[in-house]
């Protein structure tokens, strides 16, 4: 903010288109009967060695609130696992953390 550059306006100003054109974008929670009826879901994933090459695993998550998405990940896991049960491990793990 002490020396402001013209690749800082520019950079900006394309948030700012970024943000103009998605106006309309969002998450559409569904209508509550009750106010005691909002509940939290997770779901969690994995393959196991799906890449051949560095026989690594993918897990990934997805929660959702009042059946809305919150939150999801997908990532390559950073160890490799010796069975599917560990990688179903480390996937809730992910989840929980």
């Amino acid at each position: 903010m002490s020396n402001p550059k013209e690749s800082h306006l520019a950079t900006a100003k394309r948030i700012l288109r970024y943000l103009e054109g998605t106006l309309n974008y969002g998450i559409m929670f569904p209508h509550q009967k009750e106010k005691d009826e909002l509940y939290l879901i997770a779901y969690s994933n994995s393959d196991w060695c799906r890449d051949k090459v560095e026989r690594g695993s993918t897990s990934g998550y997805v929660f959702l609130l009042c059946g809305a998405p919150i939150s999801w990940s997908s990532k390559k896991q950073f160890v490799v696992v010796l069975s599917t049960c560990e990688v179903e491990y480390i996937s809730a793990c992910s989840v929980v953390c």
